[in-house]
């Protein structure tokens, strides 16, 4: 592979190059598409208009000048029918390229060098916010001590209870599986499944470069595992198509969610020797390269952690708000949640907070690169979500804006039309039952009065439609685009 040095210069768009829009495109001319995206503009910002000003670092793997260097888009026509977030264009570069131009060496850590994992056979649930045994209970103290970074750190990082994580720490790991993820270099998709809750999604357009060289690991509990075996034949090497199957026992909650969190956070320590994630929750399908992927998001832009902006909120309590209008979680576990990150200083988010653009991610895809510093912030995030919520898009920001104020911690917090873009989103499973299920029948008695009121009139109907009360519209026509279109 090729050394890496950048270069800084303003890079105009060439012929050669990918965009994904609301459809896979393959341009290799002149570059003219119609918008099929429309996402809230950002109240601090003109963002959305154009990712990109033209000069950014850019690795020496990727041709100069850099294909997507220029690239923009025009603002989303004004369409109230289509309000609903979607996925707009981004430009990647070709998988050979994205490939060449992976660091061969990681990024340097601000400050943190060597960060250590607290270890406790037994721990003391000392406080009413104490965390979980998993968790280790960490003091109010020592959460406050874990957000003063130093060169060397101990940290509470879950799995407290032994020496490697996931042999006798609870969310138990076979060793078999525990010896195969520590043969996983450079990059690992990671994905989880617990309480049956998700259909598994299989990963589309991956280059046989990639399906050599990077891991995709699905982790499940026994009850989403035995349904797998039930619908799916795992081949001897455990695996569903791309997605090597991990069955975890001892699960540390009984709330799914909370158990989703530890693959979702917690990677560094499951796969010890990996370079770089993506973690994407169980209900969404990846639809593109992670090299093209690592590269438009954390190599292109020079970033170690990225995660998409919601699309419509970006203050904390807002969110807050709607957790608890969609009975997310209990309501008065977020106000006391958010009561104590107030009275930490937290404030509702405005203008004066730039460059930092939202203070709510959109978490359900992770990118980042394993270092100290982001290894610190994820155990931290999940320090939090084990003391309080597992609503994580709550904790985020405390977590973000603590370690930022002592170090750099090169966040990349992108569109989420963006993210939509490389991941398709699939309906959780009770919603697809509702989804399915026919209407209630009606009970007898009612039944009857209607039998006996459609008696009492003659009303004319064609065969095979509706009988409408009044005057009969025209059902409009609602075109829906599916799948991913190539040009």
């Amino acid at each position: 592979m090729r050394p890496l040095s950048y270069i800084l210069e303003p890079f105009p768009v060439d012929s050669h190059f990918f965009i994904m829009g609301a459809f896979l495109l393959t341009v290799t001319g002149q570059v003219t598409m119609d918008m099929e995206s429309t996402f809230h503009q950002h109240p601090a910002s003109n963002e959305s208009a154009t990712w990109h000003s033209g000069r950014y670092w850019q690795p020496k793997g990727i041709p100069t000048p850099h294909p997507c260097g220029n690239f923009s888009y025009p603002p989303p026509p004004h369409d109230k029918k289509r309000t609903g977030p979607r996925p707009c264009p981004v430009c990647y570069v070709p998988a050979e390229q994205a490939m060449d131009s992976m660091p061969t060496s990681l990024s340097v850590s601000p400050v943190l060098r060597d960060l250590n994992y607290v270890i406790e056979e037994t721990s003391v649930k000392t406080e009413l916010e104490g965390g979980s045994t998993f968790g280790g209970h960490p003091t109010l103290q020592q959460r406050n001590e874990s957000f003063d970074i130093k060169e060397s750190m101990t940290v509470h990082c879950g799995f407290v209870k032994g020496m490697k994580p996931g042999r006798g720490t609870l969310f138990d790991i076979n060793d078999a599986d525990l010896l195969e993820m520590e043969q996983c270099h450079g990059i690992v998709v990671a994905s989880a499944i617990f309480g049956n809750y998700d259909i598994m999604q299989h990963p589309k357009n991956i280059s046989e470069a990639t399906k050599r060289s990077a891991c995709f690991y699905m982790f499940v509990d026994e009850e989403t595992a035995a349904y797998i075996n039930n619908s799916t034949e795992l081949d001897r090497t455990k695996r569903v198509g791309l997605w090597r199957v991990v069955v975890v026992r001892n699960l540390p909650y009984d709330d799914p969610r909370r158990n989703g969190k530890v693959p979702k956070l917690l990677l560094h320590r499951l796969f010890p020797n990996i370079q770089y994630s993506i973690w994407i929750d169980g209900k969404l399908e990846l639809v593109v390269d992670p090299h093209l992927i690592l590269e438009r998001l954390l190599w292109r832009e020079n970033a170690t952690f990225a995660i998409s902006r919601h699309y419509k909120r970006f203050d904390v309590f807002e969110e807050g708000k709607a957790n608890k209008a969609a009975k997310k979680y209990d309501s008065a576990s977020i106000d006391a949640q958010l009561e104590f990150y107030k009275r930490e200083g937290l404030t509702h988010y405005s203008p004066d907070k730039l460059p930092i653009t939202s203070d709510v991610p959109e978490g359900c895809v992770i990118v980042r690169e394993h270092i100290p510093i982001t290894n610190l912030f994820t155990c931290l995030w999940f320090n939090e979500v084990d003391r309080f919520t597992p609503r994580d898009q709550l904790s985020f920001s405390t977590v973000r804006d603590k370690i930022m104020a002592i170090v750099d911690l090169k966040l990349n917090m992108f569109d989420d039309c963006q993210r939509r873009n490389f991941v398709n989103q699939v309906y959780h499973k009770d919603v697809m039952r509702q989804k399915s299920s026919p209407p209630p029948r009606l009970s007898s008695n009612i039944e009857s009065r209607s039998s006996n009121s459609q008696s009492d009139r003659t009303t004319r109907f064609q065969p095979g439609k509706p009988v409408r009360n009044g005057r009969y519209k025209k059902p409009r026509s609602r075109c829906r685009h599916s799948g991913r279109k190539t040009f």
